[in-house]
């Protein structure tokens, strides 16, 4: 079944009479005798709109209940079975009520379609998806019904309703779209001057978008390749140079001088790959031509020219932008250079600029010399096989072997020039062509020892002889460089393809990386430089190379030999020796890579930092909620005590004086104790804590922990023969103090907690043992953090910080803090502490007086 067309009726903005046209639309089809029906189209109480409707047949629609109200949609199924030729369909964005078939009313009106019928609808452009943001930007209102944009692309005909703002307004305000009482709010906001000026030019623009994807694709159909300068676009030419940006800022003038106009900057590249184009460079003006509004385009082609002139033609473009050479005058000598070329092939279709910059005639990086490529050693065995070879050929056919004769001579002097294209490549063979045929003349062909030539055939065979000779030695010398960039590109891929290995893997190592790039260009020592600003010093981040000192890394870009700029504040540099240009492309990739692993782990590093700033400001969050309810219920016990005392109702007697006494007292120990683990919490989470670590007997603390516990509730077992320890005796007591505080509360009471010490191999163990309801090995950790209590915990059992602050001053000492199940029920608290006879710990300079 042939599908339906879509026409669509795109608006600015509400109230530009897009259903009014759609409706009109109809009444004239319907006079041309076509079949229309009106699926769905909502009058907003319009009067003209209403008149619109009289005349045409509307199908019935659904009812559907939804949370106590019946809504009214399009009926699909009533659509399908009635089966108009055209069907109207009012708001293509709309959303349907839920449980309807389809979500969208777009969707329905896809279902039409794929039935064979024809449909016009209407949308606004504040509800395309693509232009929400801006339309949200413009607006300031968000738009919750959208549509994609490839639907409405789709269509087969867009029509721009339009209408000026200030048409619009009047119409606003003589009642035409909405109710008297919403039009002052509606033209103090949404329609504002402004805000309708902005909605018509991204209708207007959108529109012209879509006609241009249709002229290119008609002009593509029928290859057309001249250029129909119905919009200006203009094409920059870049080479990688510092120029560029120039170019591209001039093009963007250049296009805001037109309406719609665009800019499309295009790098060309050799298909071998050797380009002088820097990409960090390159980068910088992607960015900046995005930044503009322009696209940035990578095209591969020998000739640049003509690659150039391909390009602007296969985009309808109206003008390029070049710069003007940066070679010097006597590089001119290779040809008249990419811009002139350019300009003379453009044609009358085509406009080239050609802008001065600050960059002319400094100069730019000939080609690399073939030389180069082949080594220095292969160049002079090309010579020797090419110079020295014909001159022993020479004396070996005439003392050895006079009577070979002239073609089997001409046969020799050819392999010899063929294996100097071999060895050395093109210049070394044509000497040697021209070398040997000087010889054959001279003492090989009739006269001898003379110049001249007396046989005719003599002077075609020497002519074949130069001719085959100069053309085998260019076609080997081809098949060789072509080796040899194969072989060469394999590498840079194999390369490239383990720094992006790199990149997917997310590897944070810079040190592995420089070295990875000092083995792979057999430098000395590689260096990755950074500086504060744009005069500031070098320092260096990160090196990798040897310690002596010839392999020792430069200090300054200038000072290596090969610098490699990444940005203004960057450098990666290279001692060793000096790299060919080719060397520099997979060069840029490492050091672009480098960057990129610097900036990771500096990320990596701020995430950490901003990941203990949260759990720092998450534990504080804990510790003033749980304080400042654990604080209440002493200063309650405090204040009711104190208000009874103060009381001239009751006589009291000395027991309940006493008793009311001794409340206050107990309020106001549970008080100094929540304090201070609250005090010590905090200057273990800002790290001021401390400790001057010293050697002291453990029966001179312990004991004095267990100050603060009734009496009879601890069991205390510590040998006298224990080794001395090295710790704070301040902060050991406040953590003995808070273990053993925890255990008694957590202690049935029927046995006393056991705190006992022992000496092992490599520490001191002080252990803690209750014989409470124990925990589960995933809590046992859990309990060291702040504000944590296992389950409800029992009535009474403070704000959870004793035991977390008695792991961090335990941290704070050097020295271990765990958790372990007690034989037979309960938990374990496991103290161990460096003994003395292990040697000073890896402390700072410590403060001469004790933290307590």
């Amino acid at each position: 079944m042939k599908r339906g067309r879509l026409r669509i009726y795109l608006g600015a903005a509400p109230g530009v009479g897009k259903t009014y046209a759609m409706l009109a639309e109809a009444h004239r089809r319907v006079e041309r005798g076509t079949d229309c029906a009106v699926a769905f189209v909502e009058h907003h109480e319009r009067p003209r709109t209403q008149v619109m409707l009289h005349g045409l047949e509307q199908i019935p629609r659904r009812a559907i209940e939804y949370r106590g109200t019946t809504f009214t949609e399009m009926d699909v199924d009533a659509v399908l079975l009635r089966r108009p030729a055209v069907a109207l369909v009012d708001e293509l964005a709309h959303t349907n009520i839920p449980g309807c078939r389809n979500a969208k009313r777009w969707q329905d009106i896809e279902e039409l379609l794929d039935a064979g019928i024809d449909v016009v609808s209407n949308v606004n452009i504040q509800h395309l998806e693509s232009l929400g943001d801006v339309v949200a930007t413009i607006t300031g209102v968000r738009q919750r019904e959208t549509v994609p944009d490839e639907v409405v692309r789709r269509a087969d005909q867009i029509e721009l309703v339009d209408m000026a703002p200030q048409a619009l307004r009047r119409r606003m305000a003589h009642g035409n779209i909405y109710r008297p009482d919403k039009v002052d709010a509606a033209l103090s906001h949404y329609f504002r001057p402004g805000n309708l000026t902005a909605l018509r030019e991204l209708a207007l623009l959108w529109v012209a978008d879509h006609v241009d994807e249709h002229l290119r694709e008609y002009r593509a159909e029928h290859d057309i390749r001249t250029t129909w300068q119905a919009r200006e676009r203009i094409v920059v030419g870049l080479t990688g140079g510092p120029e560029g940006r120039a170019l591209i800022r001039r093009a963007t003038r250049l296009a805001e001088k037109g309406a719609g106009g665009e800019v499309l900057a295009v790098c060309i590249t050799r298909s071998d790959g050797l380009t002088s184009a820097s990409p960090q460079e390159l980068a910088v003006q992607r960015a900046l031509v995005e930044d503009l509004g322009g696209t940035f385009h990578h095209v591969v082609g020998d000739d640049i020219p003509s690659a150039l002139l391909d390009f602007a033609r296969g985009v309808n473009a109206t003008q390029i932008v070049l710069g003007v050479s940066r070679r010097r005058t006597w590089q001119y000598v290779f040809g008249p250079g990419v811009s002139a070329t350019v300009a003379r092939e453009s044609g009358p279709d085509l406009d080239v600029h050609i802008v001065t910059h600050d960059e002319v005639a400094k100069g730019r990086g000939l080609p690399v010399a073939r030389g180069a490529r082949l080594g220095r050693s292969r160049i002079a065995g090309g010579w020797l096989v090419g110079v020295v070879g014909p001159a022993l050929l020479t004396v070996l056919l005439d003392t050895v072997l006079p009577d070979l004769g002239l073609a089997n001579d001409v046969l020799l002097f050819l392999a010899l020039t063929v294996a100097a294209a071999l060895i050395g490549g093109l210049t070394p063979a044509l000497a040697s062509a021209a070398f040997g045929s000087l010889l054959l003349n001279y003492y090989f062909t009739p006269p001898l020892h003379r110049l001249s030539i007396a046989d005719p055939d003599n002077i075609v065979a020497l002519v074949i002889f130069v001719t085959v000779a100069v053309s085998v030695a260019s076609v080997v010398d081809l098949a060789a460089r072509r080796t040899h960039q194969a072989a060469r590109l394999r590498a840079e891929s194999e390369t490239l393809s383990f720094l992006a290995g790199g990149v997917l893997r997310g590897e944070t190592s810079l040190d592995a990386l420089l070295e990875r790039v000092r083995e792979t260009f057999g430098m000395e020592s590689v260096a990755l430089l950074e500086r504060a600003g744009d005069v500031g010093p070098w320092t260096c981040v990160s090196s990798a190379g040897e310690p002596r000192p010839p392999g020792s890394p430069p200090l300054r870009p200038e000072d290596a030999d090969v610098d490699m700029p990444i940005s203004d504040h960057l450098a990666l540099a290279l001692s060793g020796r000096v790299l060919p240009a080719e060397d520099r492309r997979v060069l840029s990739a490492f050091a672009t890579q480098a960057a990129g692993v610097l900036d990771r782990r500096r990320l990596i590093g701020e995430a950490e930092h901003a990941r203990e700033l949260g759990e720092s400001n998450r534990t504080r969050t804990a510790l003033l909620a749980a304080v400042s309810h654990e604080l209440r219920t002493p200063l309650a016990g405090i204040k009711a005590s104190v208000t009874s005392l103060r009381s001239d109702d009751v006589a009291w007697s000395a027991e309940d004086r006493t008793e009311l006494l001794a409340g206050i007292e107990a309020g106001a120990d549970r008080l100094d104790g929540l304090v201070g683990n609250l005090l010590d919490m905090s200057r273990l989470q800002t790290g001021a804590v401390a400790p001057l670590i010293r050697e002291i007997d453990l029966d001179e603390v312990v004991p004095m922990a267990l100050g603060g516990v009734p009496e009879g509730s601890v069991a205390l077992d510590i040998p006298e023969d224990l080794p001395m320890v090295r710790v704070d005796p301040g902060l050991l007591e406040r953590a003995v103090a808070n273990i053993v505080e925890n255990a008694v509360t957590h202690n049935p009471g029927h046995e006393p907690v056991l705190v006992s010490a022992s000496a092992l191999a490599d520490r001191v163990e002080v252990r803690v043992v209750d014989r409470g309801p124990g925990l589960p090995d995933e809590a046992k950790e859990r309990i060291f953090a702040p504000s944590r209590r296992h389950g409800d915990g029992p009535s009474g059992a403070g704000a959870g910080l004793g035991l977390a602050v008695a792991r961090g001053l335990t941290e704070a000492m050097g020295a271990t803090l765990n958790a372990e199940d007690t034989p037979g029920g309960g938990l374990t608290l496991v103290l161990s502490l460096l003994p003395a006879t292990a040697g000073p710990t890896a402390t700072p300079d410590l403060p001469t007086t004790t933290t307590t």
